[in-house]
C-alpha cells in the first residue's frame, strides 16, 4: 500500500522584493517520515518551513499540504492540522504550562477570551504534559521556565490537536547540552509512539538530529542539493558541498556528528 503524501512541493520558486529566495524546489514528505532540513544561513530553510506550515505562498509552482493545495484551501483550518514548534514563541504573559498547551487548540499565543476547553481537550492537555515529562510543573508560569522546559511545552502544545505534520524550527536553540539531549530523547520517544506522524526538523547542526531521523534535505543557495534517506544524504561529500567547506561526517550509535576536515 502506498504511503500517503503529507507534503509535496513542485517546481517551487519564492521571490521576496525582487530577490529570489527559492528556485525550482521539488520535495515530497510521506506519512511517518522524519526529515532533517539542513543548510547554511540564508539557504532558504525558513522559507521552505513557512510554506510547509501554510504561512506563506509560493511565487511559482505548487505546494500541497495534507492533501490540500495552497491557494485553494481555507488556510486557518489547514493550520489546525499542522503542529508548529518555534522556540521564539512570542508569549510574554505568565500562562501556566497547562494553559500554554491549551492554546494549541485555538492556534493562538494567548488563551482566547470567552473560550472554555471541553473535557476531552483538558484531558488530552494533561496527558501531553505528563508525556513530555512536565507533570510536576503543570502549573508553573511560562515566564519562570527554562528554555528546555519551554521547548517541551511547545511540543505538547503542537501535538494537542493531533496533527499529521509536526514542524520543528531549530528546537535546540538556546539549550545547553543536557537540555538538548532531553529534548532529543523526547522527540525520539514521540516518533516511536506516533509512527504515522511526519516531522520536519530544521537545524544547522547535525548533532541536534534525533536518532529516529529517517530522511534529510540539503538546501544551498535556495536550491535543493540532495534529498532522500538520511544515510544517503548526510555524507561528507554532500555536506561539504552544501556548506562550501570541508566537513567530515560521522554516524555512530544512531547519532550524527560533523567537524572540519583536516
Amino acid at each position: 500500500m502506498t504511503t500517503p503524501d503529507v507534503l509535496r512541493l513542485e517546481s517551487v520558486d519564492f521571490v521576496r522584493q525582487g530577490r529570489p529566495i527559492l528556485s525550482d524546489v521539488h520535495w515530497t514528505v510521506r506519512a511517518g517520515e522524519r526529515w532533517a532540513l539542513i543548510g547554511p544561513n540564508g539557504a532558504g530553510k525558513s522559507t521552505i518551513l513557512s510554506l510547509c506550515g501554510a504561512q506563506q505562498f509560493p511565487t511559482h509552482g505548487t505546494v500541497d499540504v495534507l492533501g490540500h493545495r495552497l491557494g485553494h484551501v481555507e488556510i486557518r483550518r489547514l493550520r489546525e492540522s499542522i503542529g508548529h514548534v518555534n522556540p521564539r514563541h512570542p508569549l510574554r504573559s505568565p500562562l501556566t504550562i497547562r494553559e500554554v498547551v491549551l492554546t494549541g487548540a485555538t492556534g493562538t499565543t494567548e488563551l482566547m477570551n470567552h473560550w472554555t476547553p471541553d473535557t476531552a481537550t483538558l484531558a488530552r492537555a494533561d496527558e501531553l504534559v505528563e508525556t513530555l515529562g512536565l507533570g510536576t510543573l503543570a502549573d508553573a508560569p511560562w515566564t519562570n521556565l527554562s528554555q528546555g522546559e519551554r521547548g517541551r511545552t511547545l511540543i505538547a502544545r503542537a501535538l494537542l490537536p493531533n496533527p499529521r505534520l509536526l514542524l520543528l524550527d531549530e528546537p535546540s536553540t538556546g539549550l545547553d547540552v543536557a537540555a538538548r539531549e532531553r529534548l532529543l530523547y523526547t522527540v525520539d520517544r514521540l516518533h516511536r509512539s506516533h509512527p504515522e506522524l511526519a516531522t520536519v526538523l530544521v537545524t544547522h547542526h547535525l548533532e541536534e538530529l534525533p536518532e529516529t531521523t529517517t530522511h534529510a534535505l540539503l538546501v544551498s543557495g535556495g536550491r535543493v542539493l540532495a534529498a532522500g534517506p538520511a544515510h544517503d544524504v548526510l555524507t561528507t561529500e554532500l555536506v561539504t558541498r552544501c556548506f562550501d567547506y570541508p566537513i567530515e561526517i560521522e554516524h555512530r550509535d544512531g547519532r550524527w556528528s560533523a567537524r572540519g576536515a583536516s
